[in-house]
């Protein structure tokens, strides 16, 4: 079985793959600090309750925006489960063009939605993940991977405005109560200028990429508020929150994993 980390900003989704289908999926927050050995008490037990033994795991794939996080997620690999991990790099065999002009700068969170976007729904589309930054990536008709737009996530923007502005509440992300956009209360429009505020965001920008394209565009969203957004906007043609960890299973599937070795064999 294939033991599959998407580490990003906010949190870290571990998942497993056992060939045919998705075994389960578990998600903690991202810490820098976290050791192997605590993910590994974490991690062993939900896979214990899943009917999945370390032993099962045999191959493991890791993708990550934080480079801090990647020495214990790389370490909890090679201690707990006896695999060398493959790292999602833009220098290994993706099987799509990155037409950027530095594509190393690129985040591979970014580009394993646009693989796995491509491989399930074709193209041309465009790609919009809602995490700790919102962002849109668009994706060509051969599958390659042509730039986007990086926008503030909505967590960050609904704390910015907290913390800037001394008279108005922290609040939870949701949708508005009712279809009115005028709020009667300062909660009530705070909740409306975050909701349907990003939804012209999104509406607006998906419109000027289609415009600049000069084609229609398949629209997919990913990413833990996706399902929120779309029961406000008929923009998105498919929500897929298993995006960024078919996108890593597609990259281990296309290129070798590495061979994991041991203190034995470093002593032959």
């Amino acid at each position: 079985m294939l033991l599959v980390i998407d580490a990003g900003n906010t949190n870290v989704v571990f998942a497993v793959y056992d060939g045919a289908a998705w075994r389960g999926s578990w998600r903690i927050t991202t810490s820098s600090q976290r050791t192997s050995d605590e993910y590994a008490v974490w991690l062993l037990t939900l896979l214990s309750m899943s009917g999945i033994a370390r032993e099962d795991i045999n191959g493991a794939v890791i993708g990550t925006v934080v480079p801090a996080a990647l020495y214990h997620l790389r370490a909890l690999c090679r201690q707990w489960f006896s695999v060398e991990p493959l790292l999602a790099s833009v220098e290994l065999n993706w099987g799509i063009e990155v037409k950027m002009d530095t594509p190393e700068e690129v985040g591979v969170d970014r580009l394993l939605n646009s693989l796995a976007a491509h491989h399930y729904y074709g193209g041309p589309l465009t790609v919009i993940d809602f995490g700790t930054a919102t962002t849109f990536d668009v994706v060509d008709g051969e599958g390659n991977y042509c730039g986007g737009v990086i926008a503030p996530g909505i967590n960050l923007s609904v704390e910015a405005l907290h913390k800037a502005a001394a008279r108005l509440p922290r609040i939870g992300v949701g949708r508005p109560v009712g279809e009115t956009v005028v709020g009667r209360n300062t909660v009530s429009a705070m909740r409306s200028g975050v909701f349907w505020g990003y939804l012209g965001l999104i509406e607006g920008i998906v419109e000027r990429i289609r415009r600049e394209v000069g084609q229609p565009m398949k629209v997919l969203a990913t990413g833990g508020l996706a399902p929120l957004f779309s029961e406000g906007t008929k923009v998105f043609d498919h929500v897929d929150s298993m995006l960024t960890l078919n996108g890593l299973r597609i990259l281990a599937e296309r290129n070798a994993l590495p061979r994991f070795i041991t203190e034995k064999d470093s002593l032959a």
